[in-house]
Formats: C-alpha cells, sequence, structure tokens
C-alpha cells in the first residue's frame, strides 16, 4: 500500500481508474473506500477527506449499478409537480423551487429527475415510474385536492415530502407526515392589516384554486384581518394563480364591486395581472385602488408601480424539502448547513418551535426527529400599497 497522497499509480492507458487504485492512493483499506463512497458511517473526518482527495485526483467515478447493490439506492429523486408544462415553465415561483432542490440534491450526489403531471393521463404513467425501483424517494407540490399522486406515492413505498400543507382527510393525524410550507394565513393578514391600517375600507381578495390549501389558508387570514366568518362574495374572485387569472378576475371585481379601493391577490403573479386590468379601467394605484401580492418574486419589483407583496423565501423551502427527504434516506451529511433561509433566524412554524432545516429550537444544533416544517412569512411595502 502507498503512502496517503503518493502519486497516481499508474494503469494501461485510458483505463478507468479502480477502487482499489483510490484506496492504494489514499494509504486506506478498499473497504474505507467503499464505506466513504457510500455514505457509510464509522470513517474518521481525516480519513474520509483523504479519500474524498483522492478521487478527485484519480478522477474515479464510481460504478452506479455496483453502488446500487451494496446500498439498495439509485442516487435520484424524483420531483412531481402537478401543474401543466406551460405553467411550470412560466411560472418563477417553480424556477426558484426546483433551484433550491436542485442545489441541495447536487450538494449530496443525489440526482432530480421531474415529472409533470398536467392531468389523469398522467397518473398512470407516473405511478408505473415510481413503483419502478427507479428513484429513492419523492418531493411532490403544487397538488389539488382530489389529486391521486399522494396515494400513489404511499402504495409505492416511497419516502416523501410534500410541498405545501396536505390538505386530504386524515392528513393532520398522520406522524409520518413530512411537508414544507410558509406561514399562508399569517402572511396574507398581515397583507389585509396593512390595508386596513393605510386608510382603505372595501377590500377585494384574489384567490387562487380553492382546491389547494395555500389558496384556502390565504383567502382564510384575509377573513381573519377583517374579522368576518365569511367574505363578501362581491369582493371574492378566483385567478387561478397566473397573471391571466389576475387580469380576468380583477375586471369581475371591478364589475361586481366599482367602489373597491385595495385588492389582495394570493400571488404576484395575479397581482400583475390585476394591475395591467387597472391601468385599462384608468384606475391609479395606489391612489384609487391599492394593490397587495404575495410571494415576493422578482416581476413583482419590477412592476409598475412596484407591487407591496408578502415574502416567502421559495428557494430555500426547495432547499429544506430536500433536506427532509435526504434525512429521511439516510443520506450522510443532509443536515442544516448554516445557510438558513428564514429572514430573521428565528423558530419558522406557526407556533414557533422549528427551524427552518427541521431542527427543534433551543438544542445548540441537535437534530430533532424529523418534522413538518413552516417557514415566516414577511410584509414587503412597496409603492403599490
Amino acid at each position: 500500500m502507498s503512502a496517503p497522497g503518493a502519486p497516481a499509480p499508474s494503469t494501461a492507458s485510458g483505463a478507468r481508474p479502480t477502487l482499489e487504485a483510490v484506496a492504494a492512493h489514499a494509504g486506506v483499506s478498499r473497504a474505507t473506500v467503499s464505506r466513504v463512497i457510500n455514505g457509510g458511517a464509522g470513517v474518521r473526518a481525516e480519513v474520509r477527506e483523504r479519500v474524498r482527495a483522492s478521487v478527485a485526483a484519480l478522477g474515479y467515478v464510481p460504478n452506479q449499478a455496483a453502488r446500487s447493490l451494496v446500498t439498495r439506492r439509485t442516487g435520484a429523486v424524483a420531483v412531481v409537480i402537478a401543474e401543466p408544462e406551460t405553467r411550470v415553465f412560466s411560472d418563477p415561483f417553480f424556477a426558484r423551487q426546483l433551484r433550491g432542490i436542485s442545489r441541495e440534491l447536487s450538494r449530496h450526489d443525489t440526482q432530480l429527475l421531474l415529472l409533470l403531471s398536467e392531468g389523469p393521463a398522467d397518473h398512470e404513467r407516473i405511478g408505473r415510474y415510481l413503483s419502478g425501483g427507479h428513484v429513492d424517494g419523492a418531493l411532490l407540490f403544487s397538488l389539488h385536492g382530489d389529486d391521486p399522486l399522494p396515494s400513489m406515492t404511499a402504495a409505492s413505498g416511497l419516502p416523501t415530502v410534500f410541498g405545501g400543507r396536505p390538505g386530504w382527510a386524515g392528513a393532520e393525524h398522520d406522524p409520518g407526515l413530512l411537508y414544507v410550507d410558509t406561514d399562508n394565513r399569517g402572511g396574507a393578514r398581515q397583507a389585509v392589516a396593512h390595508l386596513l391600517a393605510r386608510g382603505r375600507r372595501r377590500v377585494a381578495v384574489i384567490t387562487g384554486p380553492l382546491d389547494m390549501t395555500s389558496a384556502l389558508d390565504r383567502l382564510a387570514g384575509y377573513r381573519d384581518a377583517l374579522g368576518v366568518a365569511e367574505a363578501d362574495p362581491a369582493l371574492v374572485a378566483d385567478g387561478d394563480f397566473t397573471a391571466e387569472g389576475g387580469e380576468r378576475a380583477m375586471a369581475e371585481l371591478l364589475d361586481r364591486s366599482p367602489d373597491l379601493d385595495a385588492v389582495f391577490a394570493g400571488s404576484d403573479l395575479m397581482a400583475s395581472g390585476a394591475l395591467r386590468t387597472l391601468r385599462e379601467r384608468g384606475r391609479r394605484v395606489p391612489e384609487d385602488v391599492a394593490v397587495v401580492g404575495y410571494d415576493d418574486l422578482p416581476p413583482g419589483a419590477w412592476a409598475e408601480p412596484a407591487l407591496t407583496t408578502v415574502r416567502q423565501d421559495v428557494e430555500e423551502m426547495g432547499s429544506i424539502m430536500a433536506r427532509l427527504l435526504l434525512r429521511r434516506l439516510g443520506v450522510a451529511g443532509a443536515a442544516h448547513d448554516g445557510g438558513g433561509g428564514a429572514d430573521d433566524g428565528r423558530p419558522a412554524d406557526a407556533d414557533g418551535r422549528t427551524e427552518p432545516d427541521g431542527r427543534a429550537a433551543g438544542e445548540g444544533g441537535a437534530q430533532a426527529p424529523l418534522a413538518p416544517v413552516v417557514t415566516p412569512a414577511r410584509l414587503v411595502v412597496r409603492a403599490s400599497a
């Protein structure tokens, strides 16, 4: 066995470096190299780093088929979005969330496989794929009320983390259910309270699809701020979480309630559509109608006028989803990296008990059992309200 850090042993021209070559270069046993490469425990940190340096120096690439036999893992995770591709690739929300997921998976040498579910025709295809042993786990988001995808992942036995609070019957009593969400209800309360504090008295709301928990929770926060059990139907319109939907919903609201003086849109895209309609109708923003959105994605700051909105850290929420799944899969090192995602570093769930990486507050960094994570929502005041 050669001394650690010795020059790479010579191999035949073009030959692929072997596990034995890495072991010789690092000055360790073949078994130690195998444990490091496959994420096993029981290897000192300095030895692990030496092996990784040798892997890099030799350009060693593990044989994935052989690795899967040892680890019983594929090294891949399915990201399933229950939306059509036209929506996914045009909405900056999805781009941000996928960026956070991809970044975290890449840090742990795990591949992202994107599956889009546009409707019933895709369900059988996705169900077959998830049950076929192609991936180690699944991340699901943008689910609608009657979506069969959760039952499919349950039937497949795949470890799963959901984006958004699950809304199906009994979900709140399932101790093994993992999800990542933002404080949608609290964020909506902040938005509408801000409008009321500015003297607005006829505040309308543009909702997302009400078969999604995010839209329901934001509508509930709107009602909370107004202090009403039920919203005035004349002041509520569905904007489908799209710019076109927001444009259409704003027109409906103005036709039904021409005296409205403010609108809370449940997404920045819907708010941008509302701004377009208000301009076309000759309504000044914020002088005649104040507008608040939700998400704090870049287009909101570019709007004219710049959009007052509720910030949720979409990219960090994606990262947290991936971290939770990797922890559930037992991937070495899949813990909080110190980067944080909460705006103020405080605990992130509605009761103030869970930090954004799923650790219990006050534990000095020790990981708590896996649990759902709810991140903060914060009002960002700009010119539109």
